[in-house]
């Protein structure tokens, strides 16, 4: 399967290429569906475009098992800062976390799949909107999972490219390995009053110093030592004038966590930290916002990735995944069916690495084969293996 997948490198790395010149983000992937979705045509996959607004399902074969591929396509809203042949040429939008990549890959996966004679379904899963939420807090994989993409679904892989490991390796690892998120906004209450007479006032900013400080001690005084989680301030608001105490702060954060358990004794946790407003004489709002579930490999899954990455890479160079609070939608599709991610090396050799999300992002193109490969072989193991 890996040197089929080289056979397509030219493919693969100009479709990338393509999709990096054309960002789009956010549910307004119209472009990058409408191609994905042609090409799947031409394959002779089953097509329904527009599933999550903009996403496209894919299904290929009959009866059996069936295995789902996930390929996010959005872009974000960064300026690209790279001098190369195939830098954006959108101002303001850049694939400055590789899902152009993702998309071309799941791309040449589906062609290399449509040439085998299948023991059961494979369904592809081209999703918009990884990178944020629309107006009702949902992303593309909310979206997708709500109008049935997985139905029918034994087991769904995805994989992400990772810049700070070298071309030819892996990572894969069983259980937690990317944090669930809310966000949180609040605002303290007190009660205004002229800078020259505090006296007279409940100063807001008195009450949120004793916040900031119930906050902080959550995950080091209320929390279990291993367990893995985060809360975080974002922003801090209030008052006009230097000589004015207003009578509100509002703040907004986020919480990282990788179990359901923790995340409710978070949301305790700081409604605990903001009673401490109504001791002191004032009062506080407090609302959530639920952003995504925690990133949770299943074994079964992630053996079979492993085993797939030991004999096509040799295991030297199949990693543990790094372990992160950082938040990824996939897990809304593990709602359904067993399934993992594993990561990518697309590390560029002798070039400073720019981690995701930075303007100068980019990734060596000998890992797409790669990609490509290790994501049909793994498809073809829960196919062929009774």
């Amino acid at each position: 399967m890996l040197k089929q997948a080289h056979a397509i490198a030219e493919e693969l790395i100009c479709g990338r290429r393509d999709f990096h010149m054309h960002p789009e983000t956010g549910f307004n992937v119209h472009r990058t569906a409408a191609i994905v979705a042609e090409e799947l045509e031409k394959m002779g996959y089953r097509v329904r475009r527009g599933i999550g607004k903009t996403g496209v399902v894919a299904d290929i074969g009959e009866g059996g098992r069936m295995v789902a591929i996930r390929a996010d396509m959005d872009a974000l809203p960064i300026l690209e800062q790279n001098d190369t042949e195939y830098r954006s040429q959108v101002d303001g939008k850049m694939h400055a976390c590789g899902h152009d990549s993702h998309t071309a890959m799941a791309l040449g996966a589906a062609r290399l799949l449509a040439r085998e004679k299948l023991k059961g379904r494979v369904r592809f899963l081209f999703q918009p909107c990884e990178e944020t939420a629309d107006n009702e807090g949902m992303s593309g994989a909310m979206r997708m999972e709500q109008e049935g993409a997985m139905q029918d679904v034994n087991y769904v892989i995805a994989q992400h490219v990772d810049p700070t490991r070298p071309v030819g390796t892996i990572a894969i690892t069983e259980g937690p390995n990317g944090g669930g998120v809310d966000s949180w906004y609040a605002t303290i209450i007190g009660k205004g009053g002229h800078g020259a007479y505090p006296h007279t006032t409940v100063d807001p900013f008195e009450l949120l110093a004793h916040v900031i400080m119930g906050i902080n001690n959550i995950v080091s005084r209320r929390l279990h030592p291993y367990e893995p989680a985060a809360v975080s301030i974002g922003a801090v608001h209030g008052g006009d004038a230097e000589n004015v105490i207003p009578d509100q702060v509002l703040l907004k954060g986020t919480i990282r966590f990788t179990s359901l358990e923790v995340q409710a004794q978070i949301r305790e946790e700081l409604r605990r930290a903001f009673e401490i407003t109504r001791t002191l004489g004032g009062n506080y709002k407090l609302d959530f916002l639920f952003g995504g579930l925690p990133l949770i490999n299943d074994k079964q899954v992630a053996a079979v990735i492993r085993q797939v990455g030991d004999e096509m890479l040799g295991s030297e160079n199949v990693l543990e995944m790094h372990k992160t609070l950082g938040a990824e939608d996939f897990p809304e599709f593990l709602k359904h069916a067993p399934g993992a991610m594993y990561t990518l090396g697309t590390r560029i050799e002798g070039r400073e690495v720019y981690e995701l999300h930075h303007p100068k992002f980019d990734l060596d193109e000998r890992a797409l084969p790669i990609g490509t490969a290790v994501m049909v072989e793994t498809a073809l193991r829960f196919l062929n293996d009774p």
